[in-house]
């Protein structure tokens, strides 16, 4: 071999050598050392509300390939950001100015918190020499958030920023997803420094005891599963969020089959598995589908009173396979009676799930992509003779017996906010299980559904059946009500060939109504249905079976004009530019939604329906299957 080659050769050495030192640039401004680092995690847009202690980065973002999308209120923003993470599964990003801009953002950032979304939320800050002094909009937003993030930042040294950044982006999208903060005062904002840009790699190492996100289930626990399964005669599997957020549709799809078990999913996990599947029993819970309630836990008679003793008639899962869920309580009602006589094992990747809310028989701490991956391996080599046929039959049973149903009685047709505006034509009446339901005709079950929070949001989630993950968006956890218009824009930013409809209640679209003017503004051709029944339509319902129909406070409309749709949404939309119509008939409904459909802008459907129709079957809070109203 010649020197010249031995040369040649020894030189990518030094090469990459050269390039394990961290790269530095050269000398900027914090704010644009900031933007910078927000360039280099790719983000593609940046929902933000300027202020005193903010408008520096909003400088410098004039600059950037970033797009800021100006929200009209801090927490519409960083719920568009949130629909944004959910329907890309990337961190959604928001900020807010100090003191009031920064407080504005905590909902969205407990909502991220509770539904394991992943949310950069930037608050501007007050000189470092003013903090704690009470100074003109300062809060403690570290201290405020401190109980619903999954971490969070007060950058105290310019040089910090691109690690503070980079560590954000990582810890909020790895392991379980979350919120992070990001607190930034305004004097390292102003301040000039040479950045050094640290790796990936760098970053991880100096994150010491975060390894949740590299956990994998244990082989031994793995092989215990199969065993199990080879055992049951009544396995169900009981799938959350985790399978959405780490990619696991495919696998779950495939094990579902493989092993020929039914599927149910938390409101969380809906889209994880297809609806339309044979082996989809929908999603169970307080308003879930009866079939999979009575599959997980049995099926009781139903109690006259709720001290009575449980009466089972048949026999409900003896496996629960639940991956990637939390044993939510709106699911599991009393928790020691939830698969009361099943063996439970529970999958998860955070370790502080397992035993919280329901024991289980078998825990495992395991990233669930991972793990059904391992164990369709295990599958391949070990098939599953067993075809659970009478199980499966039971099931279908079930479903025949309680399938999601509605129909107009003369209680609901003769009720004083359909009477003032059918005026004889009750068969006209439209409930709002229809809306959805034509929704979902005419879309062919193709499009994106967020929602706020009460009636409509079951009922979206009833009468929609979702094919895909990250297709139904909606505040879960946490339940905060003016986040479906928002998080419509947010998806709708992510997916802009795709149609987004936020499916409504005239209480919550109120509550963020401003974000219309975003939605104009920023040529967003998001679409809301509004189901308006003048009420808050979910609290009249517990009224109505807990307190003898007493209204406490949860009409909504003009008590001067009972008569009158009040607000007038298709005013207050052609104000703010928004094309908006008002359907009181059915036989108007089809034509108004295609309407709204085709429509390549923002648009509104105001539908008049009634305040006395319930969401059914019904599971009173903290109750059994032995208490559930189906029909």
């Amino acid at each position: 071999m010649s020197k010249t080659t031995e040369t040649a050769k020894a030189k990518p050495s030094k090469s990459n050598a050269a390039r394990k030192r961290a790269e530095v640039g050269q000398a900027k401004f914090g704010r644009d050392i900031f933007v910078e680092a927000l360039e280099r995690e790719d983000v593609e847009v940046i929902f933000a509300y300027p202020g005193g202690a903010s408008m520096e980065i909003h400088q410098s973002l004039t600059a950037s390939r970033i797009r800021t999308i100006l929200p009209r209120h801090e927490q519409g923003g960083s719920f568009a950001a949130e629909g944004y993470a959910r329907a890309t599964g990337k961190a959604g990003v928001c900020m807010g100015t100090s003191g009031p801009g920064a407080t504005n953002l905590v909902t969205a950032i407990a909502d991220a918190y509770m539904d394991s979304c992943p949310l950069i939320a930037i608050t501007g800050q007050v000189n470092q020499n003013m903090i704690g002094r009470g100074a003109f909009q300062e809060t403690d937003i570290i201290g405020v958030t401190l109980p619903i993030v999954k971490h969070s930042y007060l950058i105290t040294d310019i040089n910090d920023i691109p690690r503070i950044v980079k560590e954000a982006f990582y810890i909020a999208q790895s392991g379980r997803p979350g919120p992070v903060v990001i607190d930034f005062p305004k004097n390292i904002q102003q301040a000039k420094a040479q950045p050094v840009w640290p790796t990936l790699e760098q970053v991880k190492k100096g994150l010491r005891g975060y390894t949740q996100p590299d956990l994998k289930a244990d082989e031994l626990a793995l092989n215990e599963i199969m065993g199990l399964i080879e055992k049951a005669e009544r396995p169900v599997l009981y799938c959350g969020g985790g399978i959405i957020t780490s990619g696991a549709a495919a696998e779950l799809k495939k094990f579902a089959e493989t092993t020929n078990i039914p599927v149910t999913t938390t409101l969380m996990g809906v889209g994880g598995f297809p609806e339309t599947h044979p082996l989809s029993m929908r999603w169970l819970g307080m308003h879930g589908a009866a079939s999979a309630n009575w599959a997980v836990n049995g099926e009781y008679e139903k109690r006259k009173s709720f001290n009575d003793p449980m009466v089972k008639l048949k026999d409900g899962a003896d496996l629960l396979l639940a991956f990637g869920v939390r044993f939510d309580d709106r699911v599991t009602g009393k928790f020691e009676e939830f698969c009361k006589h099943g063996t439970i094992v529970h999958v998860d990747i955070d370790a502080s799930e397992l035993n919280k809310n329901r024991k289980a028989h078998l825990p495992v701490v395991g990233d669930i992509k991972d793990a059904l991956k391992r164990l369709n391996a295990m599958l391949a080599k070990r098939p599953i003779s067993k075809k659970h046929t009478p199980w499966l039959e039971q099931i279908a049973e079930w479903k025949k017996k309680a399938p999601f149903a509605y129909g107009v009685t003369p209680e609901i047709a003769d009720s004083d906010h359909m009477k003032d505006h059918l005026k004889g034509h009750e068969e006209q009446c439209i409930l709002q299980q229809m809306v959805i339901e034509a929704l979902y005709d005419l879309t062919k079950g193709d499009a994106y559904i967020t929602t706020g929070v009460g009636q409509h949001q079951m009922w979206a989630a009833q009468w929609y059946k979702y094919k895909f993950p990250r297709q139904f968006v909606s505040s879960l956890g946490l339940g905060s009500m003016g986040y479906g218009f928002p998080a419509a824009l947010g998806v709708k930013v992510a997916h802009p060939d795709k149609q987004v409809i936020d499916i409504d209640g005239d209480g919550s679209f109120l509550m963020n109504i401003q974000e219309l003017a975003t939605a104009h503004v920023e040529k967003i051709a998001a679409k809301a249905i509004i189901l308006n029944n003048q009420h808050l339509g979910m609290v009249v319902q517990w009224e109505d079976n807990f307190y003898a129909g007493n209204r406490g406070h949860t009409y909504l409309g003009n008590p001067d004009d009972r008569a009158q749709v009040y607000p007038d949404y298709v005013r207050v939309c052609n104000s703010f530019n928004v094309k908006c119509e008002r359907v009181i008939y059915k036989k108007d409904l089809r034509a108004a939604i295609q309407r709204m459909l085709d429509s390549d802008e923002a648009y509104v459907l105001d539908v008049v329906v009634p305040y006395s129709e319930h969401v059914l079957p019904f599971i009173p809070a903290g109750k059994t299957v032995a208490d559930m109203t189906w029909k």
